[in-house]
């Protein structure tokens, strides 16, 4: 076993190293307080969303339709009064108020689930910025020992100094709305600034 390497316990070949095994603590964790804070209602409009999200709601939905319109079919065939004669107004008054619901239901939820995505993404920008500070401490101090160690050649490195210098996020920014104020909308790598 390398030394970097975590141990693992005995008959658990699956054991995940500390540094990971935090990282899925933390994450649940995220996770689990953003469920805390839902409201009963947001939890119920959870629950409604995801029932009225399976297969098997859309074949029910279906199939009620076609008894509906085969109930009022069948009634005006045998000379009954159907309760809904063709063309079916209650049943897209029903539809619409339906879908109604329906609409405000998954909006209520995506709104939550945009809150949580949310956090995550500030938690990847977060991480992202300490990432390239440390890549840029490291290099920082690898130029040093370079320099200082006495069996190194000692050269001008203009990338490593560069690469050395931790970029503050609004300085990317900046350059970021530079780069599509000059951009005339030919580049695949960036769309064009829409204001």
């Amino acid at each position: 076993m390398h030394s970097n390497e975590a141990p693992r316990a005995t008959g658990q070949a699956n054991t995940l190293p500390p540094y990971l095994a935090e990282t899925h603590r933390a994450i649940s964790r995220l996770d689990s307080e953003h469920r805390k804070r839902a409201t009963r209602l947001e939890r119920d409009a959870a629950r409604l969303t995801r029932f009225i999200g399976r297969p098997s709601f859309l074949i029910g939905i279906g199939l009620a339709v076609l008894a509906w319109v085969a109930a009022n079919g069948l009634a005006a065939l045998r000379g009954w009064h159907p309760i809904d004669p063709p063309p079916f107004g209650l049943l897209q008054a029903v539809a619409s108020v339906a879908a109604l619901f329906v609409t405000i239901l998954i909006l209520t939820t995506q709104r939550r689930e945009d809150e949580l995505a949310d956090r995550r993404e500030q938690l990847t920008l977060r991480l992202a910025i300490l990432g390239e500070q440390k890549t840029a401490k490291i290099i920082a101090l690898l130029e040093e020992l370079r320099r200082d160690s006495p069996t190194l050649h000692n050269r001008e490195d203009h990338q490593a100094r560069a690469m050395s210098e931790a970029s503050g996020p609004q300085t990317v920014l900046d350059a970021i709305d530079a780069y599509r104020a000059e951009d005339d909308g030919t580049n695949p790598c960036w769309p064009p600034h829409n204001g």
